[in-house]
């Protein structure tokens, strides 16, 4: 008896819920919407990406529609005025997004950004280019608030034991919402609605998500109408440090945020340059190695809708491999813990595209090398998804309270790693059809993925950080058991 006792408990004295909740439930219609609404919120954010080329070449689609005059200095400022928005409201998504709730931010995030998109043809034609770069700065502003209040709401609706699954099943939404645009732009430019379409589209689908979304979610279990008892029960009280009698309780008092305690926490600055590493490697592999296969190999990938989203693709179906291995693993080897599997996986995700890179780099002209540099680079896209099982979902386990606030805080850094990988090539490559300048971009880039996953895996931490629970700003702070760190990575509670 007290063997089975001991069994249920923790050393804190609080139950550990087993798998109880249903096999689908309405945490997972919750996350389907999720899912819809990043691959929406994609589709805006590339749409003009594939739209421009129509915009700029009568021939290439609709000949009916207007074509603009526009120069690459003026594609550049276009292409980028996106995410000069995008990384000013980061932080305060995050944060916003914990004091208002996931929901309402979400919702009028993907809203005002689709109304955006179907004034863009208007603003083109009306105030050119001018007026088109203000209206995507101001969508960048709307979708800045995206991905942390997404993790906002992941904290409240993902039981630890489904953290992984179902963090890496709503972030392939992206994925698929940029393959469908990449595939489909073409045959819609083409169409009788020409190249506006490509906006009016995802403009129409993120206004129609935004009212199911605003319908159908609530910020947490507990003011989900038709949840039943026990899921809620399960996802309250998995892999948390609080006791079964918590579960089912209103919303507890909102936390004050322990703004220096987080920027001055080792494992926190260590998820931030793991993060910016990956945005580093990710963005360099997207928007380099075009141009690398276009003037050193003779192949330009851009021009071919197909096979620009063919990295994606492999993308979403790699993301759910290794969700499948993850759960392999779990439930074959009990004694994997829940911060090897971050770190195994992030090495997946980080260190075979690193290998992918070096690959590259000695890759010359030829038709044969030609398909094998878009082998290397599907896979090094493709792999890269395992880090959705790594340090994307890290935020969550050291602190589900302000899961959002680091996702803004160490999204918004990554971002600039996004604008600044660039600048960098423009340094190193000078003659676009030197492979040697090349070689050394891909070397530089190896090296940004290797040192960043080598810091996570020696220094990264996915115990709950004590200033998880900081103190309520209307009620007293808790004991000081409650406040203390839910302890290192074999834990109990934080196994999964």
């Amino acid at each position: 008896m007290v063997l089975g006792w001991l069994d249920c408990c923790s050393r804190n004295g609080y139950q550990q819920i087993g798998n109880t909740g249903p096999r689908f439930g309405v945490r997972h219609l919750q996350c389907i919407l999720v899912f819809f609404g990043l691959a929406v919120a994609y589709s805006l954010r590339v749409n003009l990406s594939v739209a421009i080329v129509a915009m700029t070449d009568r021939n290439a689609s609709n000949p009916d529609f207007p074509e603009f005059d526009w120069d690459e200095s003026t594609k550049s400022y276009l292409l980028s005025s996106f995410f000069w928005g995008y990384v000013v409201t980061q932080i305060p998504g995050g944060y916003l997004s914990s004091i208002y709730g996931a929901k309402y931010m979400l919702f009028y995030g993907v809203l005002v950004c689709s109304i955006l998109a179907l004034l863009t043809p208007f603003c083109a034609m009306t105030g050119g280019w001018k007026l088109v770069v203000v209206l995507r700065a101001v969508q960048g502003l709307c979708q800045g608030v995206i991905f942390p209040s997404t993790h906002t709401f992941l904290s409240k609706w993902a039981p630890t034991e489904e953290r992984g699954r179902l963090v890496g099943y709503c972030y392939s939404g992206s994925q698929f919402g940029t393959v469908v645009m990449l595939s489909a732009s073409g045959y819609i430019a083409s169409s009788f609605m020409g190249w506006p379409s490509t906006f009016y589209v995802p403009g129409c689908a993120g206004i129609i998500w935004s009212f199911v979304w605003y319908f159908f979610c609530s910020n947490t279990p507990a003011q989900h109408p038709s949840i039943t008892p026990s899921e809620r029960r399960y996802i309250e009280s998995s892999g948390q440090a609080r006791r079964p009698s918590d579960a089912g309780r209103e919303e507890p008092p909102r936390l004050q945020t322990p703004w220096k305690s987080i920027l001055t926490s080792r494992p926190f600055l260590v998820l931030v340059l793991a993060h910016c590493a990956n945005n580093w490697g990710f963005w360099t592999l997207l928007t380099e190695i075009p141009t690398f296969m276009k003037n050193v190999l003779g192949m330009d990938i851009k021009s071919n809708g197909p096979l620009s989203a063919l990295p994606y693709l492999a993308m979403i179906l790699l993301t759910c491999m290794f969700i499948w291995l993850s759960d392999v693993l779990k439930n074959r080897g009990t004694f994997l813990s829940l911060g090897f599997s971050r770190k195994f996986f992030n090495t997946v995700g980080m260190w075979l595209p690193m290998l992918a890179l070096i690959g590259l780099g000695y890759i010359t002209e030829g038709e044969a090398n030609v398909r094998l540099a878009i082998a290397l680079l599907t896979i090094a896209v493709a792999t890269n998804s395992a880090s959705y099982l790594g340090f994307h979902v890290n935020h969550i386990d050291l602190s589900p309270n302000f899961a959002g606030t680091l996702m803004g805080i160490t999204n918004c850094a990554a971002n600039f790693m996004s604008i600044l990988a660039p600048l960098i090539v423009g340094l190193i490559v000078w003659d676009e059809t030197n492979p040697a300048q090349w070689r050394t971009v891909f070397f530089i880039t190896a090296f940004v993925y290797f040192m960043g996953n080598l810091l996570f895996v020696i220094f990264g931490r996915t115990s709950v950080q004590s200033w998880n629970n900081a103190a309520p700003t209307r009620t007293p702070a808790p004991e000081r058991g409650e406040t203390a760190e839910a302890g290192e990575d074999r834990a109990p509670l934080m196994e999964a």
